[in-house]
């Protein structure tokens, strides 16, 4: 099996290998382009709901930090008067293939990590897909949503949207810029110059909407009501746990916090098992919110998760606001 650090030296650290398995890309581009194609001329049918569809994605394989826009984007339009719900292809569950209600206690195994975290956070109607169409169909058809958010739906053209939001890593961008295997891309380049808006997370190039995060209060994974602030683990050894598509910048902020971090990588979206945490001593255990929900089941007292925040600049939402403000019924005003 290949292991998520070898992935990651071949994708952004220059790594021999991309160049022989370049062809491999160039063939992978075409079929996206050619599939592309399809939708955009009616060979491929386009479903397109009665009401506004946002679409949250990235271009490139792995989190870039799609789900906290994906919350912030719930609360915003909640704030404008808006009643939104969720879709999700509910990556990593074993039940998505038809469409499935999410709630707050839903298995992650089951329906995914992600949207069970979204659930939690908004208490917003979710739902889970393999197809992110049908799915978004039954959402509307059972609940009062007037709106639809879209989580990693960029690639899945058979959901109509009206505004197109990708998420880019500002610190990673598009690794060596090949399209899978040889690099981390799933679209073209280019489609990032189609989209309505562009979010960075950690560092923002030209025209695009800096993303930031604010750290809340640790909160414990055996009791949800019961927090700690970081800093009372400045100076202290913990394990630091971290399944996500770059768990680098969880330690690196952990280490910011003058916390002393043994570290766990494993790959997005990992199906914890009590057995993988098991480390025999009593440091405390500290996680991404993602990870959490996987292992809320056989956590001990000891184990903590770090709940986070998006921040969005005003001129983001300004901008928002006047996309949304095109779109009468759902349908973009041409």
């Amino acid at each position: 099996m290949i292991s998520h650090e070898f992935v990651d030296r071949l994708w952004y650290g220059g790594h021999w290998l991309s160049i022989p398995l370049a062809p491999v890309g160039w063939c992978y581009a075409g079929v996206v382009s050619l599939r592309r194609l399809a939708y955009v001329c009616g060979l491929m049918p386009v479903l397109n709901l009665p009401v506004p569809v946002l679409v949250v994605g990235n271009l490139t394989v792995g989190g870039t930090g799609k789900t906290p826009l994906v919350i912030w984007l719930v609360e915003f339009l909640r704030s404008e008067g808006w009643r939104p719900g969720v879709v999700s292809s509910g990556y990593g569950g074993r039940m998505t293939r038809q469409p499935q209600q999410v709630r707050p206690d839903s298995s992650p195994e089951m329906v995914g990590d992600e949207p069970v975290l979204i659930a939690k956070r908004t208490r917003c109607p979710v739902a889970v897909g393999a197809q992110r169409a049908v799915a978004a169909e039954e959402l509307i058809r059972h609940t009062d949503c007037d709106i639809v958010v879209c989580d990693d739906g960029l690639q899945h053209l058979a959901l109509g949207r009206d505004i197109e939001i990708a998420v880019v890593d500002g610190d990673r961008r598009f690794g060596n810029g090949h399209c899978l295997p040889a690099g981390p891309l799933r679209d073209l380049p280019g489609r990032i110059d189609s989209v309505d808006l562009v979010v960075a997370n950690g560092k923002a190039a030209r025209g695009e909407f800096l993303m930031e995060y604010q750290a809340l209060p640790l909160r414990s994974l055996r009791d949800p009501g019961r927090s700690r602030d970081i800093s009372s683990l400045r100076g202290r050894e913990v394990h630091a746990v971290a399944g996500i598509g770059n768990p680098q910048r969880f330690f690196s902020f952990l280490r910011g916090h003058e916390i002393h971090i043994h570290k766990h990588d494993f790959p997005d979206h990992y199906p914890f098992r009590a057995s993988d945490l098991q480390f025999d001593d009593d440091l405390p255990v500290v996680m991404t919110e993602k990870d959490a929900v996987k292992c809320i089941n056989f956590a001990a007292d000891d184990w903590w998760y770090v709940p986070v925040e998006a921040q969005l600049p005003g001129a983001f939402q300004h901008r928002l606001r006047a996309l949304l403000r095109e779109i009468p019924h759902g349908q973009k005003v041409a």
